[in-house]
């Protein structure tokens, strides 16, 4: 095996063992030791490779982040309309939030170990997708002129902080509709209504 198939067999192999233990056991029950004996490497190996175990985490919540807007994005384009794209991928977004993987490692730990997840390069890369529809939207005439970037960031907020608090919920199941709904009023205050 080549030296660069070696570092990304050992960045693979530790992500996916530090998955499964996040999401099974949290971030703070975790340690170092656990992830790299999981997969018959040292605590070296994950130093050499993310820095430390707060960069593993970095790594891991990018990974699931990444696949949850691949997730959305795919709603979306299912969809009749960009409208009625926009409102799928937020309402998508929202109901990840159920997930249990994704409501440990993403939303729980995710901020209290790496900060703000609004300044998360994935999160970026949403808004910037985001700004693009909604600039779409309003040259088709589906949506009143405002600035886009800070609409786009009051939705992916709004979107973020639904699934935060779902996540925290003691009943995310009962959460989750209530968060829908007010995500949809909040999103149809963007559209023209049309006489």
């Amino acid at each position: 095996m080549k030296r660069a198939e070696k570092v990304e067999d050992t960045r693979r192999k530790l992500i996916q063992a530090a998955r499964r233990a996040f999401a099974e056991k949290g971030y703070a029950a975790v340690s170092m030791d656990d992830i790299t004996a999981s997969v018959g490497l040292t605590r070296g190996a994950l130093y050499h490779t993310f820095g430390d175990k707060k960069g593993l985490l970095q790594a891991v919540v990018d990974q699931i982040d990444t696949e949850m807007a691949s997730h959305a994005h795919a709603v979306a384009s299912e969809a009749a309309s960009l409208w009625d794209g926009l409102i799928a991928e937020g309402v998508a977004y929202v109901k990840m939030a159920l997930n249990p993987e994704v409501q440990r490692i993403v939303l729980l730990d995710g901020p209290a170990v790496l900060g703000d997840p609004s300044q998360w390069p994935s999160q970026n890369n949403c808004l910037q997708m985001t700004i693009r529809t909604l600039d779409k939207l309003i040259e088709e005439g589906t949506v009143n002129p405002v600035n886009t970037e800070a609409a786009a960031r009051l939705l992916n907020g709004a979107a973020l902080n639904a699934a935060l608090w779902i996540a925290a919920s003691d009943t995310p199941e009962d959460v989750v509709d209530k968060a829908i709904e007010a995500f949809l009023w909040m999103v149809d205050g963007l559209k023209i209504t049309k006489p």
